[in-house]
């Protein structure tokens, strides 16, 4: 049996959109050629993939047992039509999550010792997102902190800390605490933590709130690092967490007007943890080949710049990034 790969993916794009209309989008093509596509291999392989009614569309058990090995039929259809026509080792694409905390900084960095190592990066929306384009084969790692995801959306999924980076108490000049040389976590237990998004989508501040006892939590509308500042700035009751050496936008006081700084903290240090993400099946029983230039090049800097020095009578980590560092 011959397998026709638009056939295939026009199976794969519904399967993952669970709407034909939004699936059509994704390709450039109708509807309606799409479901015919979907139509025919259904017909090639004698069994229903997807059931469409009123309430929209479903995977058959069939569909979903399909749905794994389809996605690897593309893949490796990717890689024969780039082997064949370019010979050349395409750019290895990584979807960056965590913008505030600035990522791109730890992989430019890591980037630098490598020449020649050829990255592409895109900027992704949330560990979700990139972890769904990761497991559909668009994308070839992602970089974020990396955590459990509900339902299963990790499944297939593996990751290596590469780096833990201090992370400092972002205050307006207005702030009670703002003049304090260096800060701990309980100093902030009665004050109210921003979220620059929703607070039930940012892992590592509701794991710090949790841990050292910080009651008020407000979440935000995620406009930019720039916006955050702002409301950072306004707002002399509230704080955030960002990376110490992470530059930040410029606030924009004026006469009488407060501005935003940073303060350290220590008594524990909270750090924040960056990891690569990627398939498990990537490549047997290890990265793809297109991975092993990048981690060892993050191996290299943590070694040179000290990125996973971690000391737990003085530093702080979620349980699962602890459990990660030891493994």
């Amino acid at each position: 049996m011959d397998l026709d790969l638009a056939q295939v993916r026009a199976f794969v794009t519904a399967a993952e959109e669970l709407h034909f209309g939004r699936a059509a989008g994704r390709p450039g093509i109708t509807q309606q050629a799409l479901s015919k596509r979907v139509a025919r291999l259904e017909g090639l392989l004698g069994v229903r993939l997807l059931e469409r009614d009123a309430r929209g569309v479903a995977l058959t058990e069939a569909g979903r047992r399909f749905l794994g090995p389809a996605r690897r039929v593309l893949e490796q259809g990717e890689r024969a039509v780039a082997a064949a026509v370019g010979g050349a080792r395409r750019p290895l694409r990584i979807d960056v999550w965590g913008h505030l905390f600035a990522p791109m900084r730890t992989v430019a960095q890591a980037l630098g010792g490598v020449p020649g190592l050829e990255v592409e990066p895109v900027p992704g929306r949330d560990l979700p997102s990139v972890a769904a384009a990761v497991l559909r084969g668009e994308s070839d790692a992602g970089f974020g902190r990396v955590h459990a995801l509900p339902d299963g959306g990790d499944a297939g999924l593996t990751h290596r800390l590469v780096r833990l980076e201090p992370v400092d108490a972002l205050l307006s000049t207005d702030h009670p605490l703002a003049d304090r040389e260096v800060l701990s976590p309980a100093d902030l237990r009665d004050g109210v933590l921003r979220f620059p998004a929703a607070v039930d989508r940012l892992d590592f501040l509701t794991r710090f709130a949790d841990r050292f006892g910080i009651a008020g939590r407000i979440g935000s509308t995620n406009l930019g690092p720039e916006h955050f500042v702002e409301r950072i700035r306004t707002d002399p009751g509230c704080f955030s967490l960002v990376p110490a050496d992470c530059p930040l936008p410029e606030a924009h006081p004026g006469p009488g007007r407060p501005g935003v700084r940073t303060v350290p903290l220590a008594g524990p240090t909270p750090l924040y943890a960056w990891s690569l993400l990627w398939r498990e099946d990537g490549g047997g029983d290890g990265p793809d080949a297109l991975l092993e230039p990048l981690l060892r090049a993050f191996a290299a800097e943590a070694g040179r710049s000290r990125w996973l020095e971690y000391d737990p009578a003085r530093d702080w980590l979620p349980d699962a990034d602890e459990a990660a560092l030891t493994t």
